[in-house]
């Protein structure tokens, strides 16, 4: 079985995980605090999860390209009034949402490949957090260089 495999269940449940997440985030009184649309909440999800699809389709070892998508997420939080904490905590949901997912369809998965992609996940959605903190901090050095 290919790691394709994850990917394609990925794929097929990308709104149940987004669901998911809402649910989770909306669990979480840190987060509710900053009042947001759902759209303005969870609209950068579909391309951060295409983003792990794509990632999980690759040859092992392949690296992917920086993800746009998470850098510009980190700016809009940062404007959007979040911090960093909540920011981390926002991505910890997501993979844990990611993760239940692919519990909930563990009898699709072959055992012997799911530790890999359940790695490859994790470091992607890292990476992306990555991203998103480097947006994060670019907002908050132009906001503070304007107080200059």
């Amino acid at each position: 079985m290919s790691q394709g495999k994850s990917a394609d269940i990925l794929e097929r449940e990308l709104r149940p995980v987004i669901v998911d997440w809402l649910s989770r985030v909306g669990q979480e009184p840190e987060l509710t605090c900053v009042p947001l649309t759902l759209e303005e909440r969870a609209g950068h999800l579909p391309q951060l999860l295409r983003d792990v699809v794509v990632r999980l389709r690759l040859d092992g070892g392949t690296k992917t390209r920086v993800s746009e998508a998470a850098g510009i997420h980190g700016d809009l939080r940062h404007k959007q009034g979040y911090t960093v904490a909540m920011a981390v905590n926002e991505s910890r949901l997501l993979e844990v949402s990611i993760f239940t997912m692919l519990h909930k369809n563990v009898k699709n998965l072959e055992c012997s490949t799911l530790l890999p992609q359940v790695v490859t996940i994790a470091d992607e959605v890292d990476g992306q957090l990555k991203e998103q903190m480097l947006g994060f901090m670019a907002a908050d050095a132009t906001k503070i260089a304007k107080v200059e």
